[in-house]
């Protein structure tokens, strides 16, 4: 079994508990308006890697994880590549390494075969950083081009079966930061039982130059990123604080 790695960080420490090495799969079907990495779109990039091959790399750092660290696997969506992702959360638990999975869970369904497949990864995933990008439906679909609703449904199934979930939301300013939104965001997120954490992340412009490079149009521009005020707000709104 092979996956396409997008590419590679040795030392993480804002994608799951203590030091992460970070691994991007290549490939994603959601169009985000804000995606600061549109070169892991395409499933035909990145570098065909064995799953033992990132492990023996990733151990090579094992000293500096700490008690909570591990590995991170994100994208892209990583849940395209789900047999690769399989093999490799369950040769890392024979290692004895936690696994992070950081996704926006837009390819979840419940039809076989895929749903027993995610089963089994759940099985050997220690931790989901989940992204909710809107609570809203139609709004969703106008950031990422796709619903929601098999997104929300994947949330609620992780708290029935009590996977331990950090929620994450991008603060877009007139987007994602409306307080009717935030608060809609927070009575969902309050009908699961599994959530660990709640983190918002300020919206920023730093992979702006990929769009340029790749020739796409980048309609976001002119949006500022929140100001800190703005983010703690969202913070208190998202973990029912006002």
């Amino acid at each position: 079994m092979r996956g396409r790695v997008h590419s590679v960080e040795s030392f993480g420490s804002a994608d799951g508990p203590g030091v992460r090495y970070l691994v991007f799969l290549q490939g994603c079907a959601m169009r985000c308006q804000y995606c600061h990495n549109p070169d892991t779109w395409s499933m035909d990039g990145g570098t065909l890697m064995e799953p033992d091959q990132i492990l023996d790399t990733a151990e090579r750092y094992r000293s500096y994880w700490g008690p909570d660290g591990g590995i991170t696997v994100s994208g892209g969506e990583a849940l395209l590549q789900l047999d690769f992702l399989v093999e490799l959360f369950q040769k890392a638990h024979e290692r004895g390494i936690n696994t992070c999975l950081d996704t926006a869970l837009q390819p979840f369904r419940r039809t076989q075969p895929w749903f027993g497949k995610f089963q089994q990864l759940m099985r050997s995933c220690d931790l989901v950083l989940a992204d909710i990008k809107h609570i809203d439906p139609e709004r969703h679909r106008q950031l990422t081009g796709h619903d929601n609703a098999n997104i929300l449904d994947a949330l609620r199934w992780l708290s029935d079966v009590g996977v331990p979930v950090w929620i994450r939301h991008v603060l877009v300013p007139g987007i994602t930061d409306d307080d009717a939104y935030l608060r809609r965001t927070r009575e969902f997120i309050q009908t699961l039982h599994n959530v660990q954490r709640v983190e918002v992340l300020p919206y920023h412009t730093l992979g702006v130059y990929k769009w340029d490079q790749l020739g796409l149009s980048y309609a976001l521009r002119d949006t500022q990123p929140p100001t800190p005020e703005r983010v703690a707000h969202a913070e208190r709104i998202l973990r029912g604080q006002e």
